[in-house]
């Protein structure tokens, strides 16, 4: 079983000055509109869940939703109201201030939508920042973050400086500055939302080989559904401060937990997020000719499917037959979820 590396118990963040109070005598049953009242704002409410190695959990929801506030609990930018959160077994809330910085200096890399990059510092000094502020000679800091301009694939541009760079430039020179020290853990709020959508899928597509190559335990903000489709492992879907849903991207789509999860879902191409392992089934008889990998996405292998007149053989990366998906099946996973607007 794969390590969890951040693991929340019931965490509760609410503003307001008698919060603390209010959420212990609400005994964790935290209703918002009744903390509203008494001039308390609910933030995140009752979170609970784990993020193992490796993995990307993409926190996602509509703007008001308690994302945010819930990745500032987790790096404790903000402290939690209630509840308890641990990084790697170590208890977050109990940790000094000297402690904090150590874990956020050595474990956490941490990318915004605003860049904050220094103006007045070129890409190579604005990467080589983070490095000299841990103590790394000048050269040593420099040579690592050359090492991050090729990975970024900013080379060239490493003696610009921030006004020189386009937007998808300048968040690449923030994500290359966040990944320099080399961070176990890294934290991405709502990094690309600013950029335009044809840079922003260069970033998506752009962030998703760094990830195969580094393998970071992340959580990743955004309010876009179709990001969060494209990029994660688990989807936690909030309203409101509360987790609706956490799962997998196939079984929000196919298997939505709440009505409020559910209007996210309506309206997205299943054909272009599902893979044929989500919806094949384990029968292994009477099968035709045609053979498709389970990892097919399935708008890629439905038209071949489509023509066939028998159930088609689904197969693992041994070659070995591990299910079938039938024409019917096809047709009903693109067309049966959609929203019936006739």
């Amino acid at each position: 079983m794969a390590e969890t590396v951040i693991k929340c118990e019931n965490v509760y963040k609410i503003f307001g000055s008698n919060a603390k109070k209010m959420l212990q005598e609400s005994n964790g049953n935290v209703d918002a509109k009744t903390f509203q009242k008494n001039g308390c704002i609910v933030g995140v409410n009752n979170a609970s869940f784990e993020v193992s190695k490796g993995e990307m959990l993409v926190v996602m929801g509509l703007s008001g939703s308690g994302k945010s506030t819930l990745l500032r609990c987790i790096s404790r930018l903000t402290d939690a109201t209630g509840g308890k959160i641990f990084i790697e077994g170590q208890d977050l809330l109990q940790l000094n201030n000297k402690e904090l910085i150590e874990l956020r200096r050595n474990k956490m890399g941490m990318v915004f939508q605003s860049f904050a990059l220094l103006p007045h510092k070129t890409v190579v000094e604005n990467i080589a920042f983070p490095l000299q502020i841990k103590g790394i000679k000048t050269e040593d800091s420099i040579s690592k973050a050359m090492d991050m301009v090729k990975l970024v694939g900013l080379d060239g541009r490493e003696n610009y400086f921030p006004r020189e760079l386009s937007g998808g430039q300048q968040q690449r020179v923030g994500i290359a500055r966040s990944l320099a020290v080399e961070p176990d853990i890294w934290f991405l709020d709502e990094p690309f939302s600013a950029l335009d959508p044809l840079i922003r899928k260069e970033m998506q597509d752009e962030f998703l080989r760094l990830q195969e190559k580094l393998q970071k335990t992340i959580m990743f903000i955004t309010h876009d559904f179709d990001e969060a489709l494209k990029l994660a492992d688990r989807i936690a879907i909030m309203k409101d401060g509360i987790i609706e849903q956490l799962d997998t991207p196939a079984n929000i789509v196919l298997n939505p937990a709440t009505e409020y999860v559910r209007k996210f879902t309506e309206e997205v191409p299943r054909e272009k997020v599902l893979l044929i392992e989500d919806v094949m089934d384990a029968s292994k008889n009477d099968l035709g000719g045609l053979k498709v990998s389970k990892d097919e996405i399935i708008e890629n292998v439905a038209e071949k499917i489509l023509t066939q007149e028998k159930a088609v053989a689904v197969i693992d990366s041994k070659n070995e037959i591990v299910g079938s998906i039938n024409p019917t099946k096809i047709i009903n996973t693109v067309f049966g979820g959609r929203k019936n607007n006739n």
